[in-house]
């Protein structure tokens, strides 16, 4: 009995001191990230015992929301404009910063839509419509509006559709749009197609009519967080690449 309980009571502290050293991490991350980052982040909890608490929003909402003050640790930008927003005001830690993800951009439909493109020049898209919306983030802010909004005039479509546009305040909350049949044709992240089987592709729009979709990392300034930091270098890791890579990232070299 006294060696059990002597075993018992080692197990309890050695399980106090692992819950001694775990820390909390709050991580502001682009609305695309969803999926992927949600099981990078359980493995990486599982492996370190770090609770992680993910905040999903544009990442031009979130950017402004660490100006403003918002307690985030580590900061996971769709593209680089808003992580450079936040670094001229000095609100990223220096030499933090990284290039993690690439993206592309995709042309969606409900899936059982019969809408055939094929995108190019001038193509059909106002007509595809119908008389419908095109769902689209916010291209004044969202970086997949920004992008998609570059891709349209490169291809001198954008003029006519920029009326016919629904504004999202995410690229989720287009693509639930689609998804539910509210507008007939979106323009999303590819690896926001694949995790949403109620739409299906249209096609793909070519890297070079947009700038290149990056998603860089960095931590929060003033936060002294060394979990954040371990946090940060695991999404870099060949583990967790293999993770961003199985749902349809491209990994920034």
């Amino acid at each position: 009995m006294r060696m059990l309980v002597k075993i018992l009571l080692l197990i309890w502290l050695t399980a106090g001191a692992g819950r001694a050293g775990a820390a909390d991490i709050t991580v502001f991350a682009a609305a695309s990230l969803k999926e992927a980052l949600d099981e990078n982040v359980r493995a990486f909890s599982l492996r370190t015992g770090h609770q992680v608490r993910v905040s999903y929003a544009g990442s031009n909402a979130l950017a402004r929301q660490i100006e403003n003050g918002a307690p985030a640790d580590l900061f996971l930008s769709a593209d680089e404009d808003w992580m450079d927003y936040v670094a001229r005001r000095q609100l990223i830690e220096p030499g933090t910063r990284r290039n993690l993800l690439l993206n592309t951009l995709v042309l969606v439909a409900p899936a059982d839509s019969d809408i055939r493109l094929a995108i190019g020049p001038n193509f059909g898209l106002q007509a595809a419509l119908k008389g419908g919306r095109l769902a689209l983030a916010n291209p004044d802010t969202v970086p997949i509006g920004k992008y998609a909004r570059a891709a349209l005039a490169a291809l001198g479509v954008w003029e006519g559709v920029e009326k016919s546009l629904t504004r999202s305040e995410n690229v989720r909350a287009a693509l639930v749009l689609v998804a539910r049949g509210e507008a007939p044709l979106g323009i999303v992240y590819a690896t926001d197609a694949r995790a949403e089987p109620r739409t299906r592709v249209v096609d793909t729009f070519a890297p070079g009519l947009h700038p290149p979709v990056v998603y860089p990392g960095a931590l929060v300034a003033g936060r002294k967080n060394p979990a954040a930091q371990a946090l940060l270098d695991y999404l870099g890791a060949a583990e967790a690449r293999a993770v961003w890579t199985r749902y349809g990232f491209g990994i920034a070299r």
